[in-house]
């Protein structure tokens, strides 16, 4: 088979020597065969857990593979989840037939780079690297994304979760059972329309 350029997503956990490794690998798993089944169509070869506490899959273009990321950033708040994961989107050449079935087995020059940078990424803080069009300013919106992701509070974690999911601050009030203004100072301090404003940001720059 003539090697094609693919968009190859990579994940692995964050230290997660440090956690129950019982309960992380379930709560792994939950979140993987939840992306699979949610973008199912955008998927080309399933996210897989491989040995090492990772995944990688391939994903239809550099927009499906951002959302993946911050839909699994979102997944993770909404069920409170106690670790975080490492991101690598690389377009890379990829060498094998695509299995819609598992992501094992893939051979290609994108795989042995995109893995490489996700070992990188261990010695820096920044848990997304993008490698496509306009990758310079989209790790940069990434990393400002980041900011706001890790600076929630995991006692915010369902607030936030309730804004993302579209809940506006006077019917998240009636599931806190909380005054209305508390939670309106609340999405204020929490950053949400700024969060949401750089989801549409990077959206802008990946369809440019």
């Amino acid at each position: 088979m003539e090697a094609r350029k693919r968009h190859i997503l990579m994940a692995d956990l964050v230290a997660s020597n440090e956690q129950d490794s019982n309960q992380l690998m379930a709560d792994f798993q939950v979140l993987v065969s939840y992306t699979n089944k949610i973008y199912s169509e955008s998927i080309e070869s399933p996210l897989t857990i491989a040995p090492g506490d990772e995944f990688q899959g391939i994903v239809s273009s550099a927009l499906t593979g951002i959302d993946i990321i911050l839909a699994m950033e979102e997944y993770i708040l909404e069920e409170e989840f106690d670790f975080k994961l490492r991101y690598v989107l690389y377009e890379g050449l990829v060498e094998t037939a695509i299995n819609p079935e598992v992501a094992q087995e893939i051979l290609g020059s994108g795989l042995i780079n995109a893995r490489k940078r996700l070992n990188e990424m261990k010695k820096d803080t920044c848990r997304f690297y993008i490698s496509t069009k306009s990758s310079t300013e989209l790790n940069k919106m990434m990393r400002v994304t980041q900011h706001f992701i890790d600076g929630w509070h995991p006692k915010d974690r369902s607030t936030v979760s309730g804004f993302l999911q579209g809940h506006d601050y006077k019917a998240l009030a009636k599931i806190h059972q909380k005054d209305e203004s508390t939670l309106w100072r609340r999405r204020k301090s929490l950053a949400i329309d700024e969060y949401l404003l750089c989801k549409d940001l990077i959206h802008h720059l990946v369809n440019g």
